[in-house]
């Protein structure tokens, strides 16, 4: 289990069906086995992430207030990397359960020069 309490991430590559973009950033806390994040940017004005680490991967609910004021949610499965340069990666296999569609969204941990 990789520790991303105090992570901020930004989002590398989207789903056609995803919202988050390269503009949207990640605010990660963890306590234990259970993780939070808020994040926004782009076209979500605010977002958040609840989940836990169960049976080595990472499970999320999420829920998101969109530009156009539309509030949307869905869940996610997440694979934890570490990246040859020290950084963190979550590749998120998400699932809207308030509109039609599914993909993978990639969250890349922002270094020093991006904050």
């Amino acid at each position: 289990m990789i520790n991303l309490d105090g992570l901020t991430m930004y989002v590398s590559s989207t789903a056609t069906s995803g919202v988050v973009s390269g503009s949207t950033r990640l605010h990660f806390s963890q306590r234990s086995g259970r993780v939070f994040a808020r994040y926004s940017g782009g076209e979500v004005t605010r977002g958040w992430l609840v989940g836990r680490w169960a049976e080595g991967c990472l499970r999320f609910r999420y829920a998101q207030r969109e530009g156009d004021r539309g509030i949307h949610g869905g869940s996610s499965i997440c694979e934890v990397q570490r990246l040859p340069n020290g950084r963190t990666r979550i590749i998120e296999h998400f699932t809207w359960s308030t509109r039609h569609g599914s993909g993978a969204n990639v969250f890349d941990e922002v270094n020093d020069a991006q904050l």
